[in-house]
Formats: structure tokens, sequence, C-alpha cells
């Protein structure tokens, strides 16, 4: 029986890992524009101390998930706060007048300001698939191990291990994502889209909340929604790719 609930505890700690390594592909954008202002040094580190915060904010929500879960506020501001992100570049960008000044100072306060802007963002995306981990979890069968709170030490340690997996695999794809936004800097617009498309994802959940009541409550888990939108967000980052390569060549044979 023992290697039985091993199997399924196994199967459903694989299962989170590939729930979290899909979250964090968007998410990962995100993180990724927020540093890019930052020196290469301080980059890295931003995204460490950042992440660092969402991973005690994680184990923290394991514990008071289901009253945080009431609050579809935070993800209304974190959807509203990806636009403001998204508009305010894309405007920038248009109009051709982000010069060095407009930039983020950096400095000590911008560096710390960043991890917190990382922080909240994470807080934003963090509930959704906190909760998923949860729903996967309570259905294994209890351990019997030992109890934390009210929950089985088992499906506890399977939800907590999924999520810092997840963090791992958001914090490599970030700097990865870092990386390419320099070799491409044109694919930086597309990365700006891919962020307030992001933002219109939290926007869904906030529109679904049972106490907003403006969506259908299970559209967010729809097939419907999410076929269009990783559709769309896969058609951004191929087009933004594709055109940056091409940007490239030109500036090469000029």
């Amino acid at each position: 029986m023992e290697s039985a609930l091993l199997l399924e505890y196994g199967w459903v700690l694989l299962v989170l890992i590939g729930l979290e390594g899909i979250l964090a592909a968007d998410n990962a954008v995100v993180m990724a524009v927020m540093v890019k202002h930052l020196p290469a040094d301080q980059q890295k580190k931003a995204l460490f101390y950042g992440l660092f915060g969402a991973f005690i904010f994680r184990f923290l929500t394991l514990f008071v998930i289901s009253y945080l879960a009431d609050y579809w506020q935070v993800q209304a501001v974190g959807a509203a706060y990806l636009f403001y992100i998204a508009g305010s570049n894309l405007i920038k960008k248009s109009r051709g007048n982000q010069t060095e000044e407009e930039l983020p100072k950096q400095g000590t306060s911008s560096f710390w300001w960043t991890v917190l802007k990382v922080e909240l963002a994470d807080i934003a995306f963090a509930i959704d698939s906190m909760l998923a981990a949860v729903a996967l979890a309570v259905t294994l069968t209890p351990s019997g191990w030992f109890r934390i709170g009210g929950i089985d030490g088992g499906q506890f340690m399977v939800m907590f291990l999924g999520g810092i997996i997840g963090l791992v695999i958001m914090r490599f794809a970030a700097t990865w994502f870092v990386r390419l936004l320099k070799e491409r800097p044109a694919l930086e617009t597309a990365a700006f889209i891919i962020v307030g498309w992001v933002g219109v994802k939290l926007a869904i959940f906030t529109f679904a909340h049972p106490q907003v009541g403006i969506l259908d409550p299970h559209f967010p888990e729809s097939p419907v929604w999410k076929i269009t939108f990783w559709a769309v967000l896969l058609l951004v980052a191929i087009g933004g790719y594709i055109v940056s390569g091409k940007i490239i060549k030109i500036h090469e044979h000029g």
C-alpha cells in the first residue's frame, strides 16, 4: 500500500510541476521585462530576491489559500498593473521618445523597487496556481504521516514542492527571456504585448470571481479560453521573433 501511495503522490507532483512550468512561461516574460532596465549584474539578484519573497508568500498561502482566494481585488490590481506596464511602454515605443532620461535610474532605490514589483507580480500570478495545486493535492489519499495546520502532511508536501519547483522554473526562464530581449531588442514590443495579454488573463479571472459575476465562474478553466489564450500568446511570440530577426538582418546589411 505504501508503494501505491508514493506512486499516486509522485504522479500528482509531476502534474503540478508540468502545470507550474506552463504557467511560468508567460509569467517569466513579465519578470524579464520588469528587470530588463537594471544592470546585468543586478538583474539576476532582483529576480532572486523578488522570487524569494514570492516563495515566502506561497508558503504562507498554503495555510490561508481559502481565505485569500476570496479577495478578487488582488488579481484586479495585478491585471491593472500589467495593463499599465504594457500600455505605457508601447506608447513610448510608438512615439520613439523613450530617452535615457525617461528610463528608471539604475540606483539602489530602483533595484529594490524592481524587487518589490517582481514580488507583487508573482503574488498576482500565484493565487490561481496555488488554488490549482490545492485542488489537485486534496484529491490525494491522506498519507497519515503528520498534519500541518488543517492539511494532511503528505498533501502539504506535494503542494509545497510543486510551488518551489515552479518558482525555480520561472527564475531560469526569466533569465533566459532577459538574454533573448538583449539579443533581439525588437522583440521587446512583442514582450509588452504579451504582458498586456497576461493582464487580460488576470482580468478574466477577476470577472469570473463569484463576487464579481461578470463572467461564468468556470469560464477561465474552459477549453475555449485556454486554447484562445495560448494561441494568441504563441502567435505574438512567434510573430515577434520572426519580425525581430528580419530587423536584425536589415541592420546587418544596412
